[in-house]
Order: structure tokens, then C-alpha cells, then sequence
């Protein structure tokens, strides 16, 4: 018994070794079952993200538009880290803030309670002053951590990579709160640093397309610019054509050309487009210490990043509340500068870079050059027009006037011979007719040979006859003017503006009070003193009636050193004489 029962249990013991044989074979093909699926799973999340990321990688090089390609960017970076929030701060001029802010995780409604976008303090300052990657597990234990503004939503894990345009660090990539509570990791990093190096090419492009657009933009405002003032339009309309121009290619918020007054050291904002443009036209800007007037003297731009508190400016805060970077150009270069035009952007725009000023520069210059070549051309005009009326004048006074005077002098000598007192005293009136016809000539010769006003006739004749012309409807009738003598040559500026007070007075006069179907004015000079007479048939001046007009043109003629008379006419009406010295101009 002793021995059957040993040889059961060495049986027994013999088939539990055999099972654990077959057993452990078993548990070691499971295990390298599981570790072969692991390795499978991994090698179908990394064959998974590279396709992911050469997706990324397409989509945002799919772009050519920079703000969506920075946009495109963003979220790219969101789905293949995948995290809750992303961010790409796009880095200043000044090298050392943010400029623009592209975010996605964050709704709209979020970003309008934490309000303005950060600047670059921080643990994105960090990232600033020092370009490369950076993977913190909890931003709140970081030495640069800034902490958040109120409202802005939690935020631990952290990952921000820099992103290079040709070796110049364009901006960041910030991502924060890894789904499913994890870190950040290496091939996170990878994979992101990865994606950067795309988005800089792809942003390059962008901006290499947006550069040619503008250029294309340039060139057509400026085809635009010189083909108006080659056509005959006015200094005016081409002044606001390139302010309009020039807003819309920056995307300024307001436009304004200032030009130089004369015979002052000052500017004046003679126009000005888009936002608060009626608070600066007019303006007087003076040419020391201003922002305008270092541009005029330097002929070179001038930029401020915030015009709003920019000591140098031309008008207070309030006109300028909601305008930040600017920039001064010059209209023309060396001495030859026409004016300024200052470009205003909003508050919270990027700042002027010189790759904007520089074709616009080369925009205002172009545009002073067409200005100039048109004024040359418009005097190559006016010459030939003062040829012309040499001419004209020529002919009048060699053939017509001389032809005329022999006339007279023939009629004059034949009225010995009438007999008849009528006839005859038809022909004397017909004589002095011709002498009237005469004078007029001559007057039409004086107008002729003078030279042509600027600015559309400031000189004493245009004046004249713009008065007389603004005054006949009411009077109901127009006046006949006659005048004689080298009237914008010899009459000084100050008897001038007199003269032509005293004749708008006397023509509202008759309008008021003469109650007169006709009225003549005539303006005569000898060079030493001026004179105009004003005449009309109605009732005269009534005794007793106001005088306060008549004393001031006494008044006004006195000033000048000359005399004012009134008479009146045995048939009805009054003829005022006011004459004085012609003055010095």
C-alpha cells in the first residue's frame, strides 16, 4: 500500500510538471502577443500622427492669404498635440513685444471678458527673449510665470515652440491643457517644432504674395494718379486721390495732405479723408517741432507709434482719442517737397514698418513727379495761350483800333461839310461812339496782355467782373463794365481789396434803393491812381435815407489817402466817382 500510494503521488507530481511545461510556453507566446500589439498600436499612432502632420503640413501651405495661413497654423498645431487651447503671437518691430494674437479654444465671448490680448509678459515674454522650444508641466511653477487676467480660463501644462521666417523669428507657438490631463512630451515637441518649420515657409510665401500685391496696388494708384493729372485735373482732386489711395493700401484710418502757406514758415492740412477728417482740415501746423514739419524740412517720413501722445503732433488728444501708429511722408524729395501726408491707424493696429514706408515713399514721390510734369505742361499751355492773345492783342491795336481812329477822324472832318444840324450832329455822336469802341478795345487789349491770375483769377480785373457777375441777379439785370489801364499791373493789392468792397456796396446799393433797369461801372488807371465809377439811372438818393455804406466807402478812401463823390444826374440816377492812389505792390 505504502508503495502504490507512493507511485500515485509521483504520477500526480509527474503530471503537474508536465502541465506547468505546457502551461509556461503558453503565458510567454501571450505576453509577446501583447507586446507585438503594443508595438503594432504604436506603430499605427506614429504612422497616424506623421500622416497628421503632413495633412498639417499641406493645409497650411494650401494658403496664400496671411491671416488665414497664421490661422490655419494655430489649429493645426491644436489637433496634432493635441490640446485644449493654442495660441501664435506674432512678434513686434521692437523685437520684444506681440504685435497680433491668433487663438483657438477660446470663444469669442471669452476673449471680449479678459479683454486685451497679451503683449508678451510672462512666460511668453520667455519664449520671446529666448527662441527655443519649451515644455513646462505646470506653468504656475515656473520662475517667468506672469499668472492670468481675470476671467481667462485655467491653464497648466504649457508647450511653446518658435517659429523662423529666413532665420528671423517671426513669432511663437504657445499650447496649453493636453486632453486627457497628460504632459506634453518629447515627440509632442517634435512634432510641433516640425510643423513650425512648415509654417514658416508658409508664411513666407504669404508675405512674399501679399508684398507683390501691394506693389501691383502701388503701381496702379500711381498709374491712377498720373494719368489724371496728365489728363487736366486739378492740383486739388489729385491731392485727394493720393490721400485716398494711400489709406486704402495701408489701411489707415485717416488720410491728411498739408501743404506749405506762403510766405510763412507754417503748414496747412488742406485736406483730410477717413475718420475725424473734418476736425483737421484747416489746421495750421507750424514747421518747427512738429511731427509734419520734420517731414517737410528732413524730405524724409517721419513715424510715431502713438500719434495720440506724440508731443509733436498738430492737434489735442481729443481729435486723436482713437488713432495710435502713424507716419509722416514727404510729397516729393530734396527741396522740391509739395507737402506732407500723414497716415493715421487705429489705436490698436500695428505700427508703420519700412517695408510699408518704403513704396510708400516711392508712391508720393512718383506723385510729385506727375505733379510736376503737368504744372510744365499746363505752362507750356498757358505760354502758348499768352502768344496767342499777343497776337490777338497785335491785330487789335494795328489794324482794328488804328482803322477805327482813321474812320472817326474822316467822319469828324466830313461833319464840317453838313450843313444839316441833325445830320450832322449824328455823325459827331457817331464819332464819339467809335471813341467808345475804342476804349473798349484797348481795355479788351490791357485784359489780354495781363498776365493770367492763378487760383482761378485773383486779380483785380477777375474780381471785377466776379462781383459785377454776382450781383446781377439782384439787380435783375447785368451791369456793362468797361475797364482801362494795366489794372492787375499797377493797382496795389491793399487799394484792391478797397476797390472791390466799395463796388459790391454800390451794386447792393442800387439793388436796394435806385430802383434802376441799367448801371455801368467802369475802372480806369494811369498808373498813379485808380479809378471806379459806378452809375445808374434809378430814383437817386432819397434825403433823409441810411448813409452808413456811403461812409464807409468815404471812409475806406480816406484810409488810402483819395476822395469819394457822389453826384446825381439831372435825368435821374447817381453816378459815384472813388478814386485813389494806386499804392505800392
Amino acid at each position: 500500500m505504502p508503495d502504490e500510494g507512493t507511485g500515485g503521488t509521483r504520477v500526480a507530481d509527474s503530471e503537474r510538471d508536465e502541465d506547468a511545461r505546457v502551461r509556461l510556453p503558453q503565458l510567454r507566446l501571450d505576453e509577446l502577443l501583447e507586446e507585438l500589439q503594443a508595438r503594432i498600436d504604436a506603430a499605427r499612432g506614429t504612422r497616424d500622427r506623421v500622416h497628421s502632420l503632413l495633412e498639417a503640413v499641406l493645409s497650411v501651405g494650401r494658403e496664400l492669404d496671411l491671416e488665414q495661413v497664421l490661422h490655419s497654423i494655430v489649429e493645426a498645431a491644436a489637433a496634432l498635440v493635441d490640446a485644449q487651447y493654442a495660441a501664435l503671437g506674432v512678434i513686434g518691430p521692437d523685437g520684444r513685444r506681440l504685435s497680433a494674437f491668433h487663438t483657438v479654444g477660446v470663444s469669442e465671448e471669452e476673449i471680449a471678458r479678459i479683454g486685451h490680448y497679451p503683449e508678451g509678459h510672462g512666460i511668453l515674454g520667455e519664449l520671446i527673449r529666448h527662441p527655443e522650444p519649451l515644455r513646462v508641466p505646470k506653468l504656475s511653477d515656473h520662475p517667468a510665470s506672469y499668472g492670468f487676467p481675470a476671467h481667462h480660463p485655467p491653464m497648466n501644462t504649457f508647450l511653446g515652440v518658435p517659429i523662423r521666417v529666413r532665420d528671423q523669428v517671426f513669432g511663437n507657438l504657445y499650447l496649453t491643457e493636453k486632453r486627457g490631463g497628460a504632459h506634453f512630451d518629447e515627440e509632442d515637441e517634435s512634432v510641433l517644432s516640425t510643423l513650425a518649420v512648415a509654417a514658416g515657409v508658409a508664411i513666407d510665401n504669404a508675405r512674399l504674395y501679399e508684398e507683390s500685391r501691394q506693389r501691383e496696388r502701388w503701381l496702379q494708384a500711381n498709374a491712377e494718379i498720373t494719368h489724371g493729372l496728365m489728363s487736366g485735373s486739378e492740383r486739388g482732386s489729385a491731392l485727394a486721390l493720393i490721400a485716398e489711395r494711400a489709406r486704402e493700401i495701408t489701411g489707415a484710418a485717416l488720410a491728411a495732405v498739408a501743404v506749405p502757406m506762403a510766405d510763412t514758415d507754417s503748414l496747412t492740412v488742406e485736406l483730410a479723408i477717413g475718420q475725424g477728417a473734418d476736425t483737421h482740415r484747416g489746421l495750421v501746423v507750424p514747421v518747427d517741432d512738429s511731427l509734419l514739419g520734420r517731414a517737410f524740412t528732413s524730405a524724409a517720413p517721419v513715424t510715431t507709434a502713438d500719434i495720440a501722445r506724440d508731443e509733436r503732433v498738430y492737434s489735442g488728444p481729443q481729435q486723436l482719442a482713437d488713432l495710435g501708429p502713424a507716419v509722416a511722408v514727404p510729397i516729393g524729395s530734396g527741396e522740391s517737397v509739395r507737402g506732407i501726408v500723414l497716415l493715421a491707424r487705429a489705436v490698436d493696429r500695428n505700427a508703420f514698418t519700412d517695408k510699408e514706408i518704403e513704396p510708400l515713399q516711392g508712391f508720393a514721390a512718383q506723385a510729385a513727379v506727375a505733379m510736376e510734369l503737368a504744372e510744365r505742361r499746363r505752362d507750356a499751355e498757358q505760354i502758348a495761350v499768352f502768344e496767342d492773345r499777343d497776337r490777338i492783342a497785335r491785330d487789335l491795336h494795328d489794324l482794328a483800333i488804328q482803322r477805327l481812329f482813321a474812320t472817326g477822324m474822316t467822319l469828324q472832318s466830313a461833319g464840317r461839310f453838313i450843313e444839316h444840324k441833325e445830320a450832322s450832329e449824328r455823325v459827331l455822336r457817331a464819332v464819339d461812339d467809335l471813341d467808345e469802341t475804342i476804349k473798349i478795345i484797348r481795355s479788351t487789349i490791357f485784359g489780354l496782355r495781363s498776365p493770367a491770375d492763378e487760383g482761378g483769377g485773383t486779380g483785380l480785373r477777375a474780381r471785377v467782373v466776379r462781383v459785377v457777375g454776382e450781383t446781377a441777379p439782384v439787380l435783375g439785370f447785368p451791369p456793362s463794365v468797361r475797364m482801362e489801364g494795366l489794372i492787375d499791373t499797377h493797382v496795389s493789392k491793399e487799394a484792391a481789396d478797397h476797390l472791390v468792397a466799395v463796388l459790391f456796396e454800390a451794386l447792393t446799393n442800387i439793388a436796394r434803393h435806385a430802383r434802376a433797369d441799367r448801371a455801368e461801372v467802369v475802372l480806369e488807371t494811369d498808373g498813379r491812381e485808380v479809378r471806379l465809377t459806378v452809375a445808374d439811372n434809378g430814383v437817386g438818393i432819397p434825403d433823409g435815407g441810411r448813409r452808413s455804406g456811403l461812409r464807409n466807402m468815404a471812409e475806406r478812401a480816406e484810409q488810402l489817402g483819395g476822395t469819394f463823390d457822389i453826384t446825381d444826374s439831372a435825368d435821374g440816377g447817381t453816378t459815384l466817382l472813388w478814386r485813389v492812389p494806386v499804392g505800392e505792390r
